[in-house]
């Protein structure tokens, strides 16, 4: 009986722990419904970093209360509150490090994020937040625990590294209880957004990030024909779609995705 009792205890625990965090990421919301303007019919979105650096202190407690989530918190949420979790995470972290450095960009010494590595290492190599009880990095939430844990090639159009090349960031937080819808509207908003991804003369032109991320797909140019309407425009490049038409990447507009890059 006393076994049967402590188990349930623990049941009651992780159940009140998993409550206690906001799992409609409201906060986070609201910073980014503030500080970021979608334009180009839906398509593009920038954010006035000035802004959010002058007024931190939302997404600095946001961000703060990610950093309080513990490894079993997290670990007894659904498979879509914790990929929801991971995603603003790294979309939220991601701002932090601009707003930290942000006279760097005003100053004109940073044009970009790749501009705020070290010597031998990038950015996304920098451990500056903590998550789920230790010090991380970047590249850590996007390649160990996101691509490591989830099969969900649709978060490449999620995640947002503060580039002009970058989709789109949202001007609200993913949610474990949206995020098939969310992650559904990102892809198919990257794929429409005609500077990014189409079918021209030459053939198919995607993102850069279709190639250095190609193994997630699972075949490609099989996973392109599901957005047909989304990278095709007419009928004609329907068809150039299907076919075995020549696909080439474009160049990645590092620029900072900032209001004045817009």
């Amino acid at each position: 009986m006393r076994a049967i009792l402590f188990i349930l205890g623990l049941v009651f625990q992780m159940a009140a722990a998993a409550q206690s965090f906001d799992q409609s990421h409201t906060a986070f919301s609201d910073v980014l419904s503030e500080h970021v303007t979608v334009y180009n019919d839906g398509l593009k979105s920038v954010v006035n970093y000035h802004e959010l650096a002058q007024n931190r202190q939302s997404l600095d407690s946001y961000l703060a209360s990610l950093s309080a989530v513990e490894p079993g918190q997290y670990e007894s949420w659904t498979h879509e509150q914790q990929l929801a979790f991971l995603i603003n995470a790294y979309n939220g972290f991601t701002l932090q490090l601009i707003i930290d450095n942000i006279d760097k960009f005003e100053s004109g010494e940073a044009e970009s994020i790749r501009d705020l590595g070290g010597l031998f290492s990038s950015p996304w190599e920098k451990s500056f937040f903590t998550l789920l009880g230790e010090k991380r990095t970047l590249d850590w939430v996007e390649h160990e625990k996101i691509r490591g844990d989830f099969d969900e090639p649709r978060i490449h159009a999620a995640l947002v590294c503060a580039a002009v090349s970058c989709p789109k960031l949202r001007a609200g937080a993913f949610t474990g209880m949206n995020l098939e819808a969310q992650l559904e509207n990102q892809m198919v908003t990257f794929l429409s957004d005609r500077d990014k991804n189409g079918i021209d003369d030459k053939g198919i032109y995607l993102s850069k990030i279709f190639d250095w991320y190609r193994e997630d797909f699972d075949g490609l140019r099989d996973y392109l024909t599901r957005y047909g309407d989304a990278i095709a425009d007419t009928v004609t490049e329907q068809q150039k779609l299907k076919q075995n038409s020549n696909i080439r990447y474009t160049d990645y507009n590092w620029q900072l995705n900032s209001v004045r890059n817009r």
